[in-house]
């Protein structure tokens, strides 16, 4: 049981706390938590209209940029530029609209987001809300270029050009 003198100070805290309370902002409220109330992560809370898809981790960069791919507003490439000045895709960014989670697993609906998911290192896992992790594409090492495709990129480009100028 708690004596009189007790209960009189507990109330006298209460108070005190109460106009401390009051005298502070908002931000300074959020701050005084123990959690700290900081916003939730992009993708995690699974109400965004993107499907994140997280190749490297983004402790590597110093700054980012977005890439619209394609069509506007369908596939998105996050890239970060490193503290050398090397830039490289940290996040892919799929529409909702182009893919579904099906079982657990990222399924696209488009044939833009088929080739995307085709070529990505690895199958996205899930990870949290609308976040993916897979492994980025394989580098090639200079050695083994130029590849078949670009072989066959080439070539068409090289027919553009000629068709383009016999008109």
């Amino acid at each position: 049981m708690a004596t009189i003198k007790q209960r009189e100070a507990a109330r006298q805290n209460i108070k005190k706390a109460q106009a401390k309370w009051q005298s502070m902002t908002s931000r300074q409220h959020s701050l005084a938590q123990p959690e700290g109330r900081r916003r939730a992560k992009p993708g995690t809370s699974g109400s965004g209209d993107y499907y994140h898809i997280i190749v490297r981790p983004k402790e590597e960069f110093v700054s980012f940029r977005n890439q619209d791919v394609g069509k506007p507003g369908g596939l998105q490439r996050l890239s970060g530029r490193r503290s050398s000045g090397s830039w490289s895709t940290q996040a892919w960014l799929i529409s909702k609209e182009l893919a579904h989670v099906e079982g657990g697993k990222l399924v696209a609906d488009s044939k833009d987001a088929k080739e995307l998911l085709k070529t990505l290192g690895s199958e996205p896992i899930h990870q949290k809300g609308d976040v993916f992790t897979a492994k980025d594409r394989r580098n090639v090492p200079e050695r083994e270029k130029p590849t078949p495709a670009q072989k066959r990129a080439w070539q068409a480009n090289i027919k553009k050009a000629q068709s383009a100028r016999r008109r």
